[in-house]
């Protein structure tokens, strides 16, 4: 399978928001009101579609829920190592470790749903779904944390205003409880799901500015080595140790080489941090992911014969 092509449509309209940004009217002020459409309605609802429009069986799908918080459980216990790591130590500023670590271990969604069943039909959008509703909770509890302690938030305040955390749980619960959308509201939450995933891919492209990496260097490769070199490989060793199958390792691995969630520089925005140099390492890891991708799912050849 040529996984570089099946990449092409979801980086084509990441390039398209870049462009689009960099020379056309539409620039950056434009892009910042989309992203807050994007985070605080479009994706939610897109989250909620997804997750509540499929029976979740979260029996047959242990194993992968078991391999899924592996993958996050190093990438949050790493990035929050950064500061005491041997060669970092004291050389990492505080206030950009809180704001940064969540780069490490996020992961973008809308490439991720755009992605799943073009590379593991059917299975594939019910697989990432599982996966983004057993892990968003997790790793954005652990994305609020670092911020909210050393800003003087609160956590519980934070987390109870995420509105991805709201959708996510939302949506858990109904589908658990074996409720549904009604058939007449069903196409209105697939068409703002389709705008998400266009507007959100074109939010990443328009974001894109590399300027503010000058400064805590040390940090920048930390969190993007984690995210794009270490979390892959933590991922295939769990698609070995708990048996997947060939979908589901697919579908972790690529969760596991996405870029990092554009949302990281809005949640740093929001809680007062320097939402600059976050957007700086989005960026990276946006360009990052059109190697880290198609390398990860490479890496699925040797152990499953395709």
């Amino acid at each position: 399978m040529n996984y570089v092509s099946l990449l092409v449509p979801e980086f084509s309209l990441i390039l398209l928001g870049f462009l689009l940004c960099k020379f056309t009217p539409l620039n950056r002020s434009v892009w910042s009101q989309v992203d807050a459409l994007v985070y605080y309605l479009l994706f939610p609802t897109l989250l909620f579609h997804s997750i509540i429009k499929s029976p979740l069986d979260l029996g047959a799908a242990s194993r992968l829920v078991g391999a899924g918080w592996t993958v996050i459980a190093v990438g949050i216990a790493l990035a929050y190592a950064i500061p005491w790591l041997p060669g970092l130590r004291g050389h990492i500023p505080t206030r950009d470790h809180a704001a940064a670590a969540q780069v490490a271990f996020r992961f973008n969604s809308f490439i991720g749903l755009a992605l799943a069943e073009r590379l593991a039909g059917p299975a594939g959008s019910l697989e990432i779904a599982v996966l983004i509703g057993v892990c968003v909770p997790l790793v954005n509890i652990a994305a609020v944390w670092p911020m909210a302690h050393g800003g003087g938030r609160g956590l519980g305040r934070e987390l109870s205003r995420n509105p991805l955390i709201i959708a996510t749980v939302s949506g858990l619960l109904g589908n658990l409880a074996g409720l549904g959308l009604p058939d007449w509201l069903v196409p209105t939450f697939s068409r703002v799901g389709g705008s998400a995933l266009a507007l959100g891919l074109m939010a990443a492209g328009a974001g894109i500015q590399l300027g503010a990496l000058a400064r805590a260097k040390l940090l920048a490769v930390a969190v993007l080595s984690i995210r794009h070199l270490v979390l892959p490989l933590v991922a295939l060793a769990g698609a070995y140790t708990f048996g997947l199958s060939h979908s589901q390792a697919t579908i972790l691995l690529a969760y596991a080489a996405l870029p990092t969630a554009a949302s990281c520089y809005v949640l740093a925005s929001k809680m007062g941090f320097d939402g600059a140099y976050v957007a700086s390492l989005v960026s990276l890891s946006t360009l990052l992911g059109m190697l880290s991708l198609p390398l990860a799912l490479g890496l699925l050849r040797p152990l499953y014969g395709v």
